[in-house]
């Protein structure tokens, strides 16, 4: 299996159920798979053509969001497994289906509980960011490095993902915003999310829930570019476990401001 072989894989997925349904659903298209949680026609028909897929050109479990939602005990793999394949057919749903450009196509690679290989395509960018544990991270086949983030955080740039926070943690971000020079609250995609971090548009993310799908390519691809990514307890993430909150930073000195005025 080459590399880019599965962003091929990703890329024609989209172009093939993605790209004509935006901005162009129709009746019936979408529906509330939970509370507050939408689905649509293109996530489901995107999973099932990338799992597929993927499977053919390494044969591992396939763990992917619509998958689990209708058999939870299908993330187990990422315990018992060697090796098993993560997938989120359509990251920022919502952004999708209120036509907003912020959606993306991911897809991982984890070996015995660790990240070895990520993926994000953006369809409406047209931009593939492709990461491999210890070889580095790419745009478009441009080699990504991320610069240190400004010292002082009345210089840093930043989002903090507030939805599924408690209250008092929410209370202690809305506390802290005025002492960064920029604090907003993100793109509801973590496969743009992680790309604004790794590229330097952003200097850190503050996330709160931290799926696998959602978060397993974007750690990669930051760490792989130079960034950092770690637990707010300062332990690594990992994909398997069930903990909340994550931090993503420029840099180990970022992080550690960013955590002691966020996170406390």
């Amino acid at each position: 299996m080459e590399i880019d072989d599965v962003t091929t894989v990703l890329r024609e997925a989209a172009e093939a159920v993605i790209v004509p349904r935006f901005r162009a659903l129709a009746e019936g298209d979408v529906s509330e798979k939970a509370p507050g949680e939408i689905v649509t026609v293109a996530d489901r028909e995107a999973e099932e053509i990338i799992s597929r897929r993927l499977r053919g050109l390494l044969d591992a479990p396939v763990v992917g969001e619509e998958a689990v939602f209708a058999d939870p005990a299908l993330v187990h793999a990422l315990r018992t497994a060697p090796t098993v394949w993560l997938v989120d057919p359509l990251d920022g749903t919502g952004n999708f289906v209120a036509g907003r450009p912020e959606h993306a196509v991911m897809a991982a690679l984890v070996r015995d509980g660790e990240t070895v290989g990520a993926w994000i395509v953006q369809p409406v960018t047209g931009r593939a960011y492709v990461a491999e544990r210890g070889s580095g991270a790419w745009r478009d086949g441009e080699r990504l490095r991320r610069a240190p983030a400004p010292p002082g955080t009345a210089k840093l740039r930043g989002d903090a993902l507030t939805r599924f926070l408690p209250p008092a943690a929410r209370e202690r971000v809305a506390a802290a915003a005025g002492g960064f020079a920029e604090l907003g609250a993100g793109s509801r995609c973590a496969g743009f999310d992680y790309p604004r971090l790794a590229e330097g548009e952003r200097d850190f993310v503050l996330f709160h829930r931290t799926l696998p799908w959602d978060h397993a390519p974007g750690t990669l691809l930051l760490t792989e570019a130079g960034g950092t990514a770690l637990r707010p307890d300062g332990s690594p993430y990992d994909p398997a476990d069930e903990k909340k909150g994550l931090l993503a930073a420029a840099d180990e000195r970022c992080w550690r401001e960013v955590r002691g005025e966020l996170v406390g």
